[in-house]
């Protein structure tokens, strides 16, 4: 980490919207962050179906992988194993201060709310919300139970930013990247992290 000095941890789960994932992925490497990527067993199923995305189960070959389709600095990303105690992202001693889970599924955002930590990403999740980070939660599912609203709600109360994947349509989006990089790019509002993809409400034409 010594080479980039922010760093930024990003989760995918089984939700839908592996573009969303990808998409931040690539504007978080090209703005220099080193970020740790977990991805669930479930994620890979989603990246196969949604972007014909096939990611090797071993960390050092998923990162290759993704390295070969992005182009991007492999020294800029590390890819962990939903068990894999001893990375950074595990201690709040070590661990980024941001953190991302997109797209997040209701199950995650369960197992966060009530402090399970029976994999990486939930515990890295527990780790930025004790250490008072910025934990952002960019949910997919519809609709949503009241079961999900309480766990959505619990969480909203301890900081935690929920971000639902919702695209807006005011900036008159021609195709679906479009779309992902609405919500791509509130997500960098929300990082404070500087962004063009979409141009701001009242500014277009400017």
């Amino acid at each position: 980490m010594s080479k980039h000095t922010k760093a930024i941890t990003l989760a995918f789960t089984g939700a839908s919207g592996a573009p969303y994932g990808l998409r931040l992925l690539e504007c978080l490497l090209a703005a220099d962050y080193q970020v740790f990527l977990l991805i669930s067993s479930a994620a890979r199923v989603v990246l196969a179906t949604e972007e014909e995305f096939q990611l090797p189960a071993g960390t050092d070959a998923a990162k290759a992988k993704l390295v070969e389709r992005l182009g991007c600095d492999p020294d800029k990303l590390t890819v962990c194993g939903k068990e894999e105690w001893f990375s950074p992202v595990a201690s709040g001693s070590a661990a980024p201060k941001q953190m991302v889970i997109c797209p997040c599924s209701a199950g995650s955002v369960a197992a966060i709310a009530h402090g399970m930590s029976d994999n990486l990403t939930e515990r890295a999740a527990d780790v930025v919300i004790k250490e008072r980070g910025q934990l952002l939660l960019v949910v997919r599912e519809t609709p949503f139970s009241t079961i999900h609203l309480e766990n959505m709600h619990k969480l909203s109360q301890m900081g935690v930013t929920i971000m639902p994947a919702a695209p807006g349509f005011y900036h008159q989006p021609q195709s679906i990247d479009d779309l992902v990089d609405f919500m791509v790019a509130r997500i960098l509002d929300h990082l404070g992290i500087e962004q063009g993809l979409v141009p701001r409400w009242g500014y277009s034409g400017k």
